[in-house]
């Protein structure tokens, strides 16, 4: 039986997350649901095939190192769109906002909302704003919709065709989204130049897509980080992974919060990286793509899929042991975005 009532860890992005998917929403909306359970669909309208993705950002606090709620918002449901091969083009936004708040702050967020959505390509074609008595939302919230043309010509992607011998890697450095947040929400005065990776991944995987690799799954690592990326591909998909964890980049100063404050890397949200299934005779090409790109620079091959125990997630340590990497759970950091 489902759980009498909703906890924050039903928005965290791990097992409770997905139970709620599956175990409410699922159920009483089967036979409506025309998804994958990626997160963006892909819909027909005329014969013309198009990715649909839509996010709701409640992110706290509102502005953070690297980035703010109007810049995430854009870059969210842009990115969902691309994990499907496709490019935003056009963006529909809904601003609930709180009285009381700040116009100054507000115009921030929506120069900062409309200056991401110029380097996206994507125009604004619809939107809507409400205005919400004090005390019946927290300052701000962001839903917006993004609808996307297919570029990549595979239009398989998808985490539940995942073979056995292929490649997982990663676009970036993982965590450091999740590391920002926490530390600027709890006012931990570190010293330190690390910044959210928000950003728009599109530019980053055009060139894999127009040269038409195989790519057999992606996705952008948000909410669970890259523990909920790779134990939902491996049950959906019924496969082993083993992963390197000398080759995970994870930067030094997330590594220190991490231990400062008792976390995992593999369970914090990133905002500009992506997880990407590749198939073993591409992978050496799709590595150079990547890096050479700035948002890539830091890519890493950081594993395998294997037929070694399926719908399970290896790590393998430094020191030659392994250990399951599993699925987060509990309420990890309610907000990230």
């Amino acid at each position: 039986m489902f759980a009498k009532q909703i906890e924050l860890s039903h928005g965290s992005g791990g097992i409770e997350s997905q139970m709620l998917i599956s175990e409410l929403f699922y159920k009483h909306l089967e036979g409506c649901v025309i998804g994958g359970g990626e997160d963006a669909g892909v819909g027909e309208i005329n014969k013309g095939k198009c990715a649909i993705s839509t996010d709701g950002y409640t992110i706290s606090p509102l502005f953070f190192p690297g980035g703010d709620i109007g810049k995430l918002s854009v870059c969210g449901s842009v990115n969902d769109v691309t994990m499907m091969g496709a490019r935003a083009k056009y963006l529909s936004a809904s601003f609930m906002i709180e009285e009381g708040f700040s116009t100054q702050e507000l115009e921030k967020i929506i120069i900062s909302f409309a200056n991401t959505l110029k380097l996206s390509d994507a125009k604004l074609i619809s939107g809507d704003t409400k205005v919400l008595p004090k005390g019946t939302l927290d300052k701000i919230f962001i839903t917006t919709t993004a609808i996307g043309e297919f570029i990549y010509p595979n239009l398989n992607l998808s985490a539940t065709k995942i073979p056995q011998d292929a490649y997982i890697l990663v676009s970036g450095e993982i965590g450091n989204h999740g590391a920002v947040i926490y530390s600027k929400r709890e006012e931990i005065n570190l010293k330190s130049d690390l910044q959210s990776d928000c950003a728009i991944l599109y530019p980053l995987l055009e060139p894999l897509f127009k040269e038409n690799l195989k790519i057999y799954a992606l996705r952008d690592a948000t909410r669970g980080g890259i523990a909920s990326v790779l134990n939902e591909w491996a049950n959906s998909s019924n496969v082993g992974i083993c992963i390197d964890e000398e080759n995970l980049p994870i930067n030094n100063q997330v590594k220190g919060i991490c231990e400062l404050l008792g976390f995992e890397a593999y369970n914090l949200a990133n905002e500009g990286m992506c997880v990407l299934c590749i198939h073993k005779e591409d992978i050496h090409k799709a590595l150079s793509l990547l890096q050479s790109h700035d948002l890539g620079k830091n890519a890493k091959i950081i594993g395998t899929t294997t037929s070694e125990l399926p719908k399970k997630v290896v790590l393998k340590t430094a020191y030659g042991a392994k250990r399951f990497l599993d699925y987060p759970s509990g309420e990890l950091l309610p907000r990230i975005c």
